[in-house]
């Protein structure tokens, strides 16, 4: 399409701005503004740090008076079967007139109960966190779909969940403070994948801010932390009682390395339900003693497996502090326990027809949520080692239900399709055989393997001394030990103990302590759009705008920061620009970003307007504006949100904004 260049020009965004250009005035430095950081401390009572997972979610809480005590949430009301763990599964439930219900398992138990016609009516969501994920335009309107087909906006949905769990845990504290405590005394952090995008970060926190947990005005009081961060965070302080060794390098606990996996494991357990009963978990203000083996410069990957994502995270330890600096920009995929369960799914197609499932799924909602939860006890007992068949259990309507579809009994189709290692158990169940199991887990335990695979070829994870395995997924003894096979000679592979709360004691340490991540990646590169002098034969003609004599390239996308860049925390990049024309009345300054690094011109394939900065130039007497009037414009790197602002150095006036990637 070069061709067609000269008309293409007239959807230069640059023309439409008539006379509002900038154009770079100085060459362009970077200011570390780290003092900026210290006034920021205000003073929290106690930091909460919420993990809003894709299957199951938690909270944690800290008072900052005696930081080494985390307490995990009290155990709430319902439980499953062979499901013993303190989080509750990320459900929600909400009445015929479209208002909050419930959550949890308390959400689940009620839609379960309900007649099936009445049933119908009310909207029950599960496993809905990946949509932020899977949508590629996430904007405030996005729309999540209810078990029954109705649609509701997600930003409703993400804002009543974490409005629950504000009230759940405030409560909690006001019960143990034997006061009423006070939003305004809690600092929260909530967990995010680190590689979701920046929309799905910043829809965290306007659901946030809906659901009362801060205001755009007071912003520093919630956190978003990046899941595998966290992880990284508690595994410093882990000691060696407090995890177990996959490798068969050491003896752990002494037990040699051929049963390590299988009775370390068991063991871990006992000491985990002994002390089940203790919601409080004493972080010993050391660092740990795997830590301790670690040295100036050692590098470590965190993989942090979970319903819906699996995370990978390479840090670098820098002493004497032990703060982390990431090394690699976080990778992963949507290779979460979740693909577990679509694969029962496309078995259970593949036996009674896809015709059916679907049907069955709307007809009758709640059974087939019952069917999950059966499925859900048996996938938590597959491991490799495992010789006994598994028994799910169908709901009574399932079988009912297909004969009134099909004009055929459930046992009857199990026998004609042909499905190898499932079968029918005269006590009304599937018979699943360990093989058959395993194979639901292979597509997505493949999928990580391969991942880590690749992230292991990249030079900057060559020399890495340990694998920590954290995430509910991590507790999965066949991803453990395809994890071990795979990488078990290349580095030490460790998992937390009570694996599926590492993050969330993670993220209360980082509620803490928010400055002890001290460099992080970039995950995208930004820049402004300006007007440069045209230079013949560098500059492609369709680009030359000619306004009162001059000739100026337009588009130029003008870098503040790379892809993958290494940005301190609170660091601010600063750039001088002056508007293209001195009569100006007004300057627009729009913000871009692209996952790419080399990128010339704002209309590059992949480019995004994520900001504007508007400031009006009026308002001086003539004579005191200098001639090359100086606009200066910073970028800060905050957690997961950058600031940008501009100031007219003759005035100092300015004006701020926070990256959007939702609005435009």
């Amino acid at each position: 399409n070069l061709e067609t260049a000269p008309t293409s020009a007239y959807s230069s965004p640059a023309r439409s701005l008539g006379d509002t250009g900038i154009t770079p005035l100085s060459p362009s430095h970077i200011v570390n503004d780290t003092d900026s950081n210290v006034s920021e401390q205000q003073l929290f009572l106690v930091v909460v740090a919420i993990d809003f997972g894709t299957t199951s979610s938690g909270y944690a809480y800290s008072f900052t008076k005696e930081p080494e005590c985390i307490h995990v949430m009290r155990r709430w009301e319902g439980g499953d079967p062979g499901v013993s763990n303190q989080k509750t599964p990320t459900t929600i439930l909400l009445t015929p007139e479209r208002k909050f219900h419930s959550f949890g398992y308390a959400a689940r138990d009620f839609y379960h109960d309900l007649d099936p016609n009445e049933a119908k009516q009310w909207l029950y969501l599960e496993k809905f966190k990946m949509k932020l994920h899977t949508t590629g335009d996430l904007t405030m309107d996005t729309d999540l779909t209810a078990a029954n087909g109705k649609k509701v906006k997600a930003l409703e949905i993400f804002a009543y969940a974490l409005q629950y769990f504000k009230e759940q845990a405030l409560k909690e504290l006001s019960d143990q403070a034997g006061s009423e405590f006070e939003n305004s005394d809690v600092r929260w952090v909530i967990t995010v994948p680190a590689i979701w995008k920046q929309p799905a970060k910043q829809f965290m926190r306007e659901a946030a801010y809906q659901a009362g947990l801060a205001s755009p005005e007071n912003s520093e009081q919630l956190i978003i932390a990046l899941e595998p961060e966290a992880a990284s965070i508690y595994c410093r302080k882990l000691r060696l009682h407090q995890m177990i060794e996959l490798s068969s390098k050491a003896a752990v606990n002494g037990y040699s390395g051929s049963d390590t996996v299988g009775a370390g494991f068991t063991q871990a357990k006992e000491h985990i339900r002994r002390n089940r009963q203790s919601r409080t978990f004493l972080v010993e203000n050391v660092i740990g003693e795997i830590w301790s083996e670690l040295e100036e410069g050692d590098k470590y990957v965190v993989v942090d497996s979970g319903g819906g994502t699996v995370d990978l995270t390479v840090h670098q330890i820098r002493l004497p502090e032990g703060h982390l600096k990431e090394l690699y920009k976080a990778t992963g995929g949507p290779y979460g326990s979740l693909g577990v369960d679509y694969e029962f799914e496309k078995l259970l197609c593949k036996i009674f027809g896809e015709d059916f499932i679907e049907q069955f799924k709307i007809k009758r909602p709640a059974a087939w949520v019952d069917l999950m939860i059966a499925f859900e006890s048996r996938k938590r007992a597959a491991a490799p080692d495992r010789t006994n068949p598994l028994n799910i259990t169908l709901p009574f309507s399932f079988i009912d239900y297909y004969k009134k579809f099909r004009g055929h009994s459930v046992e009857h189709a199990l026998r004609k399709s042909n499905v190898d290692f499932v079968k029918w158990s005269s006590q009304g169940m599937l018979r699943m055989s360990p093989d058959a199991m395993n194979a639901l887990f292979k597509p997505t335990i493949d999928s990580i393997i391969e991942h880590l695979r690749d992230l292991f070829q990249k030079p900057e994870v060559s020399t890495v001394k340990f694998l920590f395995l954290v995430g509910g997924f991590a507790e999965a003894p066949l991803l453990q030990q395809a994890v071990q096979a795979a990488f078990g000679d290349k580095c030490r592979i460790i998992i937390p103990q009570d694996v599926g709360l590492t993050i969330l004691k993670g993220a209360v340490l980082f509620g803490l302590d928010p400055a002890v991540i001290k460099v992080r990646r970039s995950p995208l590169t930004y820049g402004v759009g300006v007007l440069n002098r045209y230079v013949e034969g560098k500059h492609p003609p369709e680009k030359l705008l000619v306004k009162d004599g001059t000739r100026w390239c337009t588009d130029v996308f003008d870098k503040f920061i790379s892809a993958d860049q290494s940005v301190a925390l609170g660091e601010l990049v600063k750039r001088s620009y002056t508007p293209a024309k001195p009569s100006q009345l007004v300057i627009v300054i729009n913000i871009y970003s692209s996952e790419h690094d080399d990128v010339s011109f704002i209309t590059d394939p992949g480019v995004k307007k994520c900001g504007t900065l508007r400031l009006d130039l009026t308002g001086t007497s003539g004579t005191a504006v200098p001639a090359r009037r100086e606009i200066q414009t910073l970028m800060q790197f905050g957690d997961t949100e950058i600031k940008a602002t501009a100031v007219d150095i003759a005035t100092s006036k300015s004006v701020k904004v926070g990256i959007d990637f939702l609005n435009y």
